[in-house]
């Protein structure tokens, strides 16, 4: 009898690629915004994937790595549908109202959705009443931070674009979770062909909506700022091809509602980044609803740890067990 231990990854890999994940999505919020001032949304969608797309199955290519069957595209073709043409073309959309700051705060509820949603773990995570008050905390605090953009909205006709882009928000959050989970759920071999295929699949939906909005018609390249071309570089380079292949692994590597962690530091990057360098600013109530949902996520992923920690400590207990009982069954058998 053998026991065979499962290949992890390098300590140090998982490391860096939280940390990708963490600061450097924390900042393309900033630099959407910088971006879609002079690029239209369904445009910049439409460049930043598919240069990074290509980028990155030409570096799969030359790698000599398989791009895959159609059995291994189609998921990758609709994770990339849910989390990067429906998820972050809703954060695109957006921030041509909402401050920066205020989108990543209120898409700091993610790791709540990504509780609801995933379906197998709902036994285990529903009936722990740490994650049930986290959920409701978490409810509460996205109410908090709708509260103030609603109460403008019925008294004031110029903010309704402003409601409705935080209905769009929580739209694109429910879709990111709905699709990482399905990514996790739905292997499709290589992480990293598999990131350009949602990233091609997502270029490609926003090439036609740009096209259908006629969008084109309207976009003035020449008008476009270098603050604006170099904040779709950073998009490129930073938040596509290093962080968003890095949450792609990462949700093949580690829990989901680990990986879903990102919704801690994001905000707070973004908002330090709004505030000092695009003179942006956040409410008491705001501030609150902010707070009132980290607390909700750090509830829900404690239970979660908790329950981890117990089920890696009685595996190893199995383990153990087995290395003390082979000695002695070898030494029963050397004496029959």
């Amino acid at each position: 009898m053998s026991i065979t231990a499962k290949k992890s990854p390098s300590p140090v890999m998982i490391i860096v690629a939280f940390a990708t994940v963490y600061l450097v999505w924390g900042s393309t919020y900033f630099f959407i915004q910088k971006a879609v001032q002079h690029i239209p949304p369904m445009v910049l969608g439409a460049l930043r994937f598919l240069i990074a797309g290509g980028l990155l199955m030409g570096w799969c290519l030359i790698k000599g790595e398989r791009i895959g069957t159609w059995r291994q595209i189609k998921p990758a073709i609709i994770t990339g549908l849910l989390l990067l043409f429906v998820g972050n073309g809703a954060v695109i959309w957006v921030e041509k109202w909402l401050p920066s700051s205020f989108v990543a705060i209120l898409l700091s509820s993610a790791p709540i959705w990504f509780v609801a949603l995933d379906k197998p773990k709902w036994k285990e995570n529903l009936s722990n009443r740490s994650t049930i008050l986290g959920l409701t905390i978490g409810f509460i605090g996205v109410i908090l931070l709708f509260s103030e953009k609603a109460a403008v909205a019925v008294f004031s006709t110029g903010s309704n674009f402003e409601m409705i882009g935080c209905f769009i928000l929580i739209m694109g959050s429910i879709s990111w979770a709905g699709g990482s989970l399905y990514s996790k759920y739905h292997p499709s071999g290589s992480s990293t062909v598999s990131s350009a295929w949602q990233m091609l699949a997502a270029g490609t939906v926003f090439t036609f909506g740009s096209f259908l909005s006629g969008e084109w018609k309207v976009f003035e390249m020449q008008y476009v700022t270098i603050i604006s071309w170099l904040s779709i570089l950073y998009l490129i380079l930073f938040g596509s091809l290093a962080a968003y292949s890095a949450y792609v692994w990462l949700l093949h590597k580690r829990p989901a509602t680990q990986v879903s962690t990102y919704a801690y530091v994001n905000p707070v990057v973004a908002v330090l980044l709004g505030v000092f360098f695009a003179g942006e600013h956040m409410s008491l109530i705001q501030t609150s609803g902010f707070i009132v949902i980290l607390g909700s996520v750090l509830l829900i992923n404690l239970a979660k740890y908790r329950n981890e920690q117990k089920k890696v400590n009685f595996e190893n207990a199995i383990l153990e067990n087995k290395k003390i009982r082979m000695p002695a069954d070898k030494e029963k058998s050397a004496r029959d």
